[in-house]
């Protein structure tokens, strides 16, 4: 990817998905940046919610680390916000890693 060839590891998440935003937007995908995902409970709409760092095309999830390694709690993350979104496919992409392929961790629910 453009934007870890050109910053390199070790930047705050926030950088990364703003530059990754704009990478996608520039490939004429459809982004959303932080799309607010509610907590529906017992078919009710709690005062509680997430945010998905980025919505491609309104069917994929990306989540953005910038973390030493990637931990369960983070897949768990991701599979929970698939689960909350009825979306299908996920992405979790950490930045902190010399190789970006080494970071992408694809989920299919």
């Amino acid at each position: 990817m453009k934007v870890h060839t050109e910053l390199g590891p070790g930047l705050l998440e926030s950088t990364y998905e703003v530059c990754l935003e704009k990478e996608l937007l520039d490939l004429d995908y459809e982004v959303v940046r932080q799309k607010e995902l509610p907590v529906i409970y017992h078919d009710i709409k709690l005062d509680a919610e997430y945010r998905i760092d980025l919505l491609v095309d309104n069917e994929v999830i990306v989540e953005l680390k910038s973390v030493e390694a990637i931990l369960p709690v983070h897949k768990a993350q991701l599979l929970t916000y698939l689960k909350l979104s009825n979306k299908k496919l996920g992405l979790l992409i950490n930045f902190n890693v010399t190789k970006l392929k080494d970071g992408i961790h694809r989920f299919i629910l």
